[in-house]
């Protein structure tokens, strides 16, 4: 690749052709800010926020949209460059509600952020202010408000690429413009699956998790009740970044404490529950393969990507795994064995997950996701939520002693840990699989081939002289690159692993804002490290798991199993997408509805 030599504030910088200058001068530690900006993903120069000024061009150039050429000189920080951010940052404040105090973004906002680093103490401006839009609180798990919508695009841009879902786009002109579902629907009509990839990338407040934080302290608060909690594998390598510690520390012990100094009655691990899934799953796998059911398996733990395969490929209903995902096996066990078990009438439990992922909060809301009698699972809140009660609280995160989760559901090995990382759950499966076909000790339980960020990672694995073909994807529009692959026939596999989110559930919509590439990579390696560390590192082998099978399941795939662990799906409804993206009226709205066409 041919490279480019250009100066920038006085500094010499050579890159390849074809480099923004926002990335070229990123490489000498100028960061030009930009709040529409995602590299490779939304590159629209639309908030121009990120004006440089280039010798012997006739006006302020895009810093996102601008490559870089040869002799070119840059200033970044000139007096014109400044007072140009200073007056873009000003508009959008002119049209933007002032409730910082009150929004979910407060502190950790990028227009806070850059209005704070403009130094801006007033607005010159009165902006012509849009209709008022009231918030789409019409999803468990995502709330739309498009008054704080700067129209960057961010989400538009993940939502198609990303996750090829299209369920958001732009409509209207000028002042009328609003990001939301095709048709002026509300989210919940819409084919959003609730990843919430959106809200990780959101600038400002326009999207956020809804948040359960003050039902679950009203529960934790109510004598009558018995609260338990659960933490899935990916909380344990994020809660910190909130809470004062570096990406990718592993802060399993003081979670717990935390979360027993709040209140809960006990601390449960939902790896135990991700143990019991590489049971009930490897056994199903091995059943189809004997008995000729439907390949490929496809796995089941993860939401978003349920509601996606539902609305757009429900034909593969089948091969679906039946089995629930970790967080509803677990409780769906918590009102029956663990309600007898501990001698409680499980209409006074109340059962909490924290989770990494948003989806999940649509999940226990599933009218499928009741087989112990109620809602298995009342309250999912996300690592956000989480630590903001941690911060309400009151309670030094950072110096709180490590505690060890409660019995009979603290158990977990690191296979139920690495469900986190994208290619975990297949890992820990193989793991499992070959040693309950072959009755042989692993030699290597690393299985590398399905671990990394490349979006699509494929292997082959003997067992028993049987050549399994495996496949993982992670982000739908990777899943859909494979599964037509599948469909088509083009391609053939025993066994997929499918992930909503960016690297599993490491990058799961309820993590820490911000999450990027950099923090995914520290979050995997801090799951794989602590899968190092734990004395068991193969499902089949928790204590716990083989208890529970013996005094209360009975053996994987029986008909208690099936009752509380398994479930169904349906095939959905396709709701409008938003295809075309840019400045549609509501009258071709109109006619092209009419005509049955999508936007």
């Amino acid at each position: 690749m041919a490279m480019v030599t250009l100066t920038i504030d006085g500094k010499q910088v050579t890159v390849p052709e074809g480099t923004p200058i926002i990335e070229a001068a990123r490489t000498v530690g100028i960061d030009i800010p930009s709040l529409c900006y995602l590299k490779d993903i939304n590159v629209i120069g639309s908030c121009r926020v990120c004006a440089v000024e280039v010798e012997r061009a006739k006006t302020l150039q895009a810093a996102c949209v601008t490559p870089v050429a040869n002799g070119m000189v840059v200033h970044t920080n000139s007096p014109k460059v400044r007072a140009a951010r200073k007056t873009v940052v000003e508009l959008i404040l002119s049209d933007h509600p002032f409730e910082c105090l009150t929004c979910p973004r407060n502190l950790n906002c990028e227009l806070q952020a850059l209005a704070e680093r403009l130094g801006i103490r007033t607005v010159r401006y009165e902006g012509a202010h849009r209709e008022e839009r009231p918030v789409d609180a019409s999803t468990p798990a995502i709330v739309r408000d498009p008054s704080k919508c700067i129209l960057c695009r961010r989400c538009v841009s993940v939502c198609e690429k990303i996750q090829g879902v299209y369920a958001i786009g732009p409509y209207g002109r000028g002042m009328d413009t609003v990001i939301g579902p095709a048709w002026r629907e509300t989210m919940g009509n819409s084919s959003c699956v609730q990843c919430g990839q959106c809200v990780l990338v959101c600038p400002v407040g326009a999207l956020y998790e809804r948040d359960y934080t003050n039902e679950v302290w009203a529960a934790l608060q109510d004598p009558t009740k018995h609260v338990v909690v659960q933490t899935a594998p990916a909380t344990r390598v994020a809660i910190g970044e909130p809470l004062g510690l570096e990406p990718g520390s592993i802060s399993t012990g003081k979670m717990v404490a935390a979360l027993r100094a709040l209140g809960f009655d006990k601390v449960f691990d939902t790896d135990f529950t991700a143990d019991l899934t590489i049971m009930e799953e490897g056994s199903e796998f091995l059943e189809r393969l004997k008995k000729g059911g439907p390949l490929p398996l496809i796995t089941s733990c993860s939401p978003g990507w349920i509601k996606y395969m539902e609305e757009f490929y429900p034909e593969l209903s089948e091969n679906v795994s039946s089995c629930k995902s970790p967080q509803q096996m677990f409780g769906a066990l918590a009102k029956t064995f663990y309600a007898e078990k501990a001698g409680i009438d499980p209409k006074d439990i109340v059962s909490v997950s924290i989770m990494p992922c948003t989806a999940k909060k649509f999940e226990c809301n599933r009218p499928e996701m009741s087989d112990s009698g109620y809602q298995d699972v009342d309250y999912v809140l996300t690592v956000r939520e989480l630590a903001r009660m941690i911060k309400e609280a009151g309670l030094d995160f950072k110096n709180l002693p490590d505690e060890e989760y409660d019995a009979p559901f603290g158990i977990g090995t690191g296979a139920g840990l690495i469900f986190g990382a994208t290619g975990g759950v297949m890992e820990a499966a193989l793991r499992t699989v070959y040693e309950l076909v072959t009755g042989k000790t692993l030699e290597k339980i690393d299985f590398e081939d399905v671990r990394g960020l490349t979006g699509l990672k494929k292997a082959t694995v003997d067992v028993n002289g049987t050549e399994v073909k495996v496949a993982v994807a992670h982000t739908l529009a990777n899943a859909k690159i494979l599964l037509d692959k599948v469909k088509s026939g083009e391609e053939q596999f025993h066994f997929i692993e499918i992930m909503t989110c960016p690297g599993g559930c490491i990058g799961g919509g309820g993590q820490p804002i911000p999450t990027d590439t950099e923090i995914r990579e520290k979050r995997i390696a801090a799951i794989y490290e602590g899968d190092r560390q734990l004395p068991l590192r193969k499902s089949h082998e928790n204590p716990a798991v083989q208890e529970l099978y013996r005094t209360f399941l009975g053996h994987p795939l029986s008909h208690k199993s099936h009752e509380l662990l398994h479930t169904h799906y349906k095939k959905r409804p396709r709701h409008g997408t938003m295809t075309v993206k840019y400045g549609v009226t509501p009258a071709e709205e109109e006619t092209a509805a009419s005509n049955g066409h999508d936007t």
